[in-house]
């Protein structure tokens, strides 16, 4: 694996959102949630995310996930999705969310 600087790392922005709203993402290729998240002072961002095999969407609403905010605008289908939410492949390559072990701060930073 590459070794990255500190000073690259840094260069992430990865924070703390709040799940709003849920819904199936229609026209996706494979199966998708569109998300609305509040990020605290960075509003609320739309994000799409793979996460269909474990996750119902009223199960989504009020959980903290992690999110990738300075990657720039990506096109979904017809959905521009503004974040990634991170998570990590289980043994059968679905996406299990990453999240705080505790309630912080929507916006915090990923120390």
């Amino acid at each position: 694996m590459e070794q990255i600087t500190w000073q690259e790392f840094e260069k992430t922005d990865i924070r703390v959102a709040t799940i709003v709203a849920a819904e199936n993402l229609e026209g996706a290729r494979k199966p998708a949630y569109k998300l609305q998240l509040d990020l605290g002072p960075l509003g609320i961002k739309k994000s799409s995310a793979q996460i269909t095999k474990h996750y119902k969407p009223e199960e989504l609403l009020g959980q903290q996930v992690l999110c990738v905010t300075n990657l720039g605008k990506k096109q979904i289908g017809n959905f521009m999705s503004e974040v990634l939410v991170t998570g990590f492949a289980d043994e059968s390559g679905d996406i299990v969310l990453a999240q705080p072990a505790g309630k912080v701060p929507n916006g915090s930073k990923l120390m």
